[in-house]
This record gives structure tokens, C-alpha cells and sequence, in this order.
């Protein structure tokens, strides 16, 4: 026994699951849209990698573009940091997320994509925390559902670290994880 502590995170999906899953999400989208052309709307920063591996998993004409959501203030209003460049009037918009977790920023841009006319609007999401919506919103596309874990990899983040692991890890002791959090960056995975 090296009496070395038990890590405080612990991968939740690994690289393969994850590629296997896109795999799948992207050839229910392609069969979904063969006949038109969807406008992927990836929400920087967390959905880059997703966004990325999800449209190489599809033999469909799509196009890409991004927006940027903050959230400020007590009340945590969300605002757009970044608009998107391409006209979005009568597209087919597929919202690319990261997490989708409470549902207010996404209501949000639901409600303002609408106002834009867009043809249809749908979600993709890599991860749903269900179990934590505040506001009953649809995600149409998902690729796991998990609890009330914090995740780490894969886009997403903490404090700005570790969106390019290739697994998502679940912290499970974040105190212990806060107090040596270069851990799961340089060996342990």
C-alpha cells in the first residue's frame, strides 16, 4: 500500500464512449436533416470540441457558426458576448451545448433565436443535468444525462482548465481537487 490518497475525481466518459455516442448523435441529426441544410450554432467555449467531433460525424451539407452567452448581475441575466455573423432568417438552427444544466441561458437564446425567425430550432447537447432544470426546456439531441457531479474535460472547464482532456471527469471531492487541482492535468488519467 503506498498510502497515496484516493484521487478526488474519477473519469465518468471516457474518450472512446464519447466518440461512440457523437457517432451516434451525428447520424440521427444526418438522417433528421437530409433534406435541408442545418445551420450548427456551436455556444463557445465549452462546445468546441463537440461541436467539432459532431460535424465530422455527419455525411449531410451543414454550416457552422458561433455565439457567446455571459451571465452577470445578481439576477444572472444573460447576454450575448458574441453574435453570430451569418444571417439566421428561415435556417434550421441546431444549438451545439456544452452542458445544459438550469435552462435559464438556454431559454434565453431559445426565445431570441425565435425572434430572429428562424425556420426550426432544436439542441444538441453533449451533457443534460436534468435533474437540476430550473426552466423546462427542450433538448432534442443528448449525449448523456448525469446527475449533480461537476465535469471537467472535454470542453468543459474549471477556472479555464482542462477543456482539452480527451475523457470527462467527475470531481468528487472538489475541496480536495481545489487544493491540488494540477492533479488531473499532468498524469492521473
Amino acid at each position: 500500500m503506498s498510502g497515496e490518497p484516493e484521487p478526488p475525481f474519477a473519469v465518468a466518459v471516457s474518450a472512446e464512449t464519447l466518440k461512440s455516442r457523437i457517432g451516434e448523435l451525428g447520424a440521427e441529426i444526418a438522417a433528421d436533416y437530409a433534406d435541408r441544410v442545418p445551420l450548427l450554432l456551436g455556444v463557445l467555449t465549452g462546445a468546441l470540441p463537440f461541436l467539432a467531433d459532431l460535424i465530422r460525424s455527419m455525411d449531410i451539407e451543414v454550416e457552422v457558426d458561433f455565439l457567446s452567452l455571459s451571465r452577470f448581475g445578481e439576477g444572472g441575466r444573460v447576454r450575448f458576448s458574441l453574435d453570430t455573423a451569418l444571417p439566421l432568417a428561415g435556417r434550421h438552427v441546431l444549438i451545439v451545448e456544452d452542458i445544459v444544466d438550469t435552462g435559464l441561458s438556454l431559454n434565453v437564446l431559445r426565445r431570441t433565436l425565435q425572434m430572429r425567425e428562424v425556420a426550426s430550432i432544436a439542441t444538441v447537447a453533449l451533457v443534460d443535468k436534468a435533474s437540476r432544470r430550473l426552466v423546462d426546456v427542450p433538448v432534442e439531441y443528448r449525449g448523456f444525462e448525469v446527475g449533480d457531479e461537476y465535469l471537467v474535460g472535454y470542453g468543459l472547464d474549471w477556472g479555464g482548465y482542462w477543456r482539452n482532456l480527451p475523457d470527462l471527469y467527475a470531481i468528487l471531492d472538489m475541496e480536495s481537487f481545489g487544493k491540488k487541482p494540477a492533479r488531473l492535468a499532468f498524469g492521473d488519467r
